[in-house]
C-alpha cells in the first residue's frame, strides 16, 4: 500500500486541542470518585468482561481482554480488587508490563448496556493460594491474580456504543463474512506443515479444554 502523509498537520499542545474539542461539563468533571461505591460494586458484579490496559517502562502499550462469568473480578474492599489470571497464550504481555510499570486502566462492560465503568490504579501480581482458591472455577484455580489498588473510577457514556450499534444484532455481519482467526494466524506465522484446518482444530481444542 502507498504511504500517505496524513500525520503532518498535527496538534502539538493542549491549547490547540482545547480550541477544537472544548472543555468538559461540570457533570463530567465531578463524576470521578476515588473508591468503589455501591454503584461500582453493582456494576462489577454484573460484568462478565473487561479490558485491561498496561504499558511498560518504555511506553509500549497493551490492551488485554479478560472475561468469565459475571462477577469474576473479586472485590476485596472499596479500594482493592483482584482479576484472575486464567490460562492464555503465555506471552504474559500484561504481567511483564505490570512488573515494570504498575499503572493500569480497566474498562468494564455489561452486555446490552452502553455505559461502561472505567477504573484507573496501580497493579501488582499476586501469588496467594488462599485468594486463588476463592476464584477457582471447575476446581481449577487461576494461575495468578492481578491485584489493583483503585485510584479513580467513573462511568463512561454510551456514545461509542450508540454510534457503533455494537449491542444491536441487526448491525452484526453474517457469520460467513467474519474474519477467520485460523486463516489470519496461518498467514501471519507462515509456519510450515500448518493449514487453516490444523490451526482451527488447535484453537477449538483450546476453547473446549483449556479455558481454566
Amino acid at each position: 500500500m502507498e504511504k500517505v502523509s496524513v500525520f503532518e498537520n498535527c496538534i502539538k499542545s493542549e491549547e490547540e486541542l482545547r480550541s477544537i474539542i472544548g472543555y468538559p461539563s461540570e457533570l463530567v468533571k465531578k463524576k470521578v470518585i476515588k473508591q468503589l461505591d455501591l454503584h461500582c460494586l453493582d456494576f462489577i458484579s454484573k460484568s462478565p468482561f473487561l479490558v485491561l490496559s498496561t504499558s511498560d517502562n518504555f511506553g509500549y502499550c497493551d490492551a488485554s481482554p479478560r472475561g468469565d462469568q459475571p462477577g469474576f473480578v473479586q472485590v476485596l474492599n472499596e479500594k482493592q480488587l483482584i482479576i484472575p489470571e486464567r490460562p492464555g497464550n503465555k506471552r504474559i504481555d500484561t504481567l511483564r508490563n505490570i512488573l515494570s510499570n504498575p499503572k493500569v486502566g480497566l474498562i468494564f462492560f455489561i452486555p446490552g448496556l452502553g455505559e461502561t465503568l472505567r477504573i484507573n490504579g496501580r497493579a501488582t501480581i499476586i501469588n496467594d493460594e488462599e485468594i486463588m482458591m476463592k476464584m477457582a472455577v471447575r476446581g481449577k484455580m487461576p494461575l495468578l491474580g492481578i491485584g489493583v489498588e483503585v485510584e479513580e473510577c467513573f462511568i463512561h457514556c454510551a456514545k461509542a456504543f450508540k454510534r457503533s450499534g455494537l449491542w444491536d444484532p441487526e448491525t452484526w455481519p453474517d457469520k460467513e463474512e467474519l474474519p477467520s482467526a485460523a486463516k489470519i494466524l496461518l498467514e501471519h506465522t507462515k509456519m510450515p506443515d500448518s493449514s487453516v484446518e490444523s490451526i482451527q482444530k488447535r484453537l477449538e481444542d483450546g476453547y473446549q479444554n483449556r479455558l481454566y
